[in-house]
């Protein structure tokens, strides 16, 4: 399974920590295969622990054909169209660089703190009466509701917990909220964790 190959754009993105444990995952399963040797295992394993950006890490498995149990691609626009419902998601999902989300009197919720990342924008164009918007981000997830026209609603936007962390997505949220909410919190603490 090769790691997506970034584009001239994100290619100089700062790499995550998850980021490269899905390089390690695939050099470790390249090598149990069979296509690399254990040395180069060992220099592409130092090489990607040590990686600065996304561009270095493709690098190290570029030369790997794709498997069919790879992560899914990243689509360009995703659309939430609901009427009195609720949608969560959550789990792994794979971020979208556009989002259209059209509700009325429905909760949607978009759990980034275990979200596959793969562009660091996500724009949100929102027509949204009733009901909730809710972002749970994770330190290097920041929003911008700046442009966002609201309406007898409330907006809360909290930063994340670590607030020195590099920028990984810069979630922007356009449209309009009526009779509504917009909350963006990092995920809950539970006692004694």
């Amino acid at each position: 399974m090769a790691a997506e190959l970034p584009t001239e754009t994100s290619s100089g993105l700062r790499a995550s920590h998850a980021d490269r444990d899905r390089v390690v995952d695939v050099l470790t399963g390249a090598a149990g295969d069979g296509r690399i040797t254990a040395e180069e295992l060992d220099e592409r394993v130092a090489a990607a622990l040590s990686a600065r950006t996304l561009g270095e890490l493709a690098v190290l498995t570029a030369d790997l054909p794709e498997e069919a149990g790879a992560a899914p691609a990243a689509k360009d626009v995703v659309r939430i169209e609901q009427q009195g419902a609720s949608t969560v998601r959550a789990d792994g999902w794979v971020v979208p660089r556009r989002m259209g989300i059209a509700s009325v009197w429905g909760h949607v919720t978009l759990d980034f703190s275990s979200a596959v990342i793969t562009h660091d924008t996500l724009r949100i164009d929102l027509d949204m009466t009733g009901g909730t918007l809710r972002l749970i981000t994770r330190p290097g997830v920041v929003v911008d509701a700046d442009s966002l026209v609201m309406g007898y609603g409330k907006t809360k936007v909290r930063p994340a917990r670590d607030p020195g962390a590099p920028v990984v997505l810069r979630v922007e949220i356009h449209g309009r909220l009526s009779m509504g909410r917009l909350e963006a919190r990092p995920p809950r603490r539970w006692f004694g964790r």
